[in-house]
């Protein structure tokens, strides 16, 4: 069942994987939206106005009323519109499914990030530390084809991240904090993740994504010497 484009809407920026969360979800239920670009370095009247707290991406409109942060917005998908759901039925799951969604915000996208952004050598250190280790626990975590078995669910959306930002900020560094070797079935259900044909289309393209990344890099160097 679609929705008219008219009734919901998508304020995104296409490199962010916050949107690229919401996109996945959107293309797995097959609702039709609108998708509107931000320039976060000149944000629009519309943004600020749906979220005047944050003045952040994504923001989901639905019938003119907003909601904000990428985790309660694929909830509230996932309430309004049941098929192809993405958070499971039994309630002791679910929490499960939320857990370890907030885990990999809380644990692992800040760290990877500061891992290969941040100048002070002891910082980046500890950086790498923490998002090791919690790569190691999510690691330990997987026990099948995906984090919900069969078929993609809220953890898998979530850990986007992992699978398409990690290698790609990586592989302008010597940092390879995402190997095969060190995370077999991790990175396994990448692959799997990254060829699924809704994650294929809800990605941004990564030519341009590289170069933004690369640029940055290779300007915090300059600046650090």
């Amino acid at each position: 069942m679609a929705t008219n484009q008219q009734d919901v809407k998508l304020l995104g920026a296409t490199g962010s994987p916050f949107v690229c969360r919401v996109r996945i979800a959107l293309n797995l239920k097959e609702i039709e939206y609108k998708y509107v670009e931000e320039n976060l370095g000149n944000k629009s009247e519309e943004l600020i106005k749906y979220n005047p707290v944050y003045k952040k991406v994504p923001v989901f409109i639905h019938n003119d009323k907003p909601i904000s942060e990428s985790l309660v917005i694929l909830e509230y998908i996932d309430e309004i519109w049941k098929q192809n759901p993405i958070l499971p039925n039994d309630s002791y799951q679910r929490s499960q499914a939320r857990f370890w969604a907030k885990f990999i915000d809380d644990k692992i996208v800040g760290a990877a990030f500061k891992s290969v952004f941040t100048i002070d050598e002891k910082e980046r250190e500890k950086h790498i530390e923490e998002a090791t280790e919690a790569l190691h626990i999510l690691e330990n975590e997987l026990k099948g084809k995906y984090f919900g078995g069969e078929e993609i669910n809220f953890v898998d959306i979530a850990a986007v991240f992992i699978a398409f930002w990690i290698p790609l900020v990586h592989d302008i560094t010597d940092l390879k904090l995402f190997t095969e070797e060190k995370y077999p079935k991790l990175y396994n259900w990448s692959q799997e993740f990254l060829n699924h044909p809704v994650v294929k289309e809800s990605l941004p393209p990564r030519d341009p994504l590289f170069a933004f990344f690369k640029a940055r890099y290779e300007g915090l160097l300059a600046a650090s010497k």
